[in-house]
């Protein structure tokens, strides 16, 4: 059994639109961190491993709900497509709304600029790292829309783990960088998840 939005035309469009959507807007948003590149300090390695987990993620749930169909999700297809969809575009959404709000200081490698200051409106009233809340909730919705248990796994747990990693090493940037300031608010802030982590 095939995904739906693999086989079905219509559903296709939708959902490679929103593929199309997500990669434009990622391009769009490197292109916006390489004007916003100054300050003291980079560091390129977590920035490999999070295109190596998302790609990886989204590449291999692909492939998978493709090949491996003993996995399909047998009930609640079109439901779970479109889910899957509404999630993909949630994201995206989230994620630029989260650069647009960091402005100058979003960069895709991790730095800290001279003058950084902390970033609390918008959605960084709520969490420390929106953007990243953002690409998984997308990574998400693309391994509910395959319709595949199997792909389901791999497009969350290999863009997760990677996340994580980064985010480590995001924030002893940030802390070295910015200090106090920015111990107090990721004292009041989850990261990810509101009140879970």
């Amino acid at each position: 059994m095939h995904p739906i939005g693999l086989v079905d035309p219509l559903a296709r469009w939708f959902f490679e639109g929103l593929l199309a959507v997500f990669v434009i807007s990622e391009y769009a948003i490197r292109l916006r961190s390489a004007v916003n590149r100054g300050g003291a300090q980079r560091e390129w390695a977590s920035f490999i491993v999070i295109i190596i987990g998302i790609a990886g993620g989204i590449g291999g749930a692909v492939a998978v709900a493709q090949l491996v169909t003993a996995t399909a999700i047998r009930f609640g297809r079109f439901e779970f497509f479109v889910a899957g969809l509404m999630l993909m575009a949630l994201g995206i959404a989230f994620r630029i709304w989260s650069v647009v709000t960091l402005g100058r200081y979003f960069t895709v490698q991790v730095q800290v600029q001279d003058d950084q200051k902390v970033v609390d409106t918008g959605p960084y009233r709520y969490l420390r790292h929106p953007s990243y809340t953002g690409l998984l909730t997308t990574s998400l919705g693309i391994g509910i829309a395959l319709d595949n248990w199997l792909a389901l796994i791999i497009a969350v747990v290999l863009p997760t783990t990677a996340t994580v990693i980064r985010i480590f090493v995001e924030e002893r940037a940030l802390l070295a960088g910015i200090g106090e300031p920015y111990a107090k608010f990721a004292a009041t802030r989850s990261r990810l998840i509101p009140h879970v982590w």
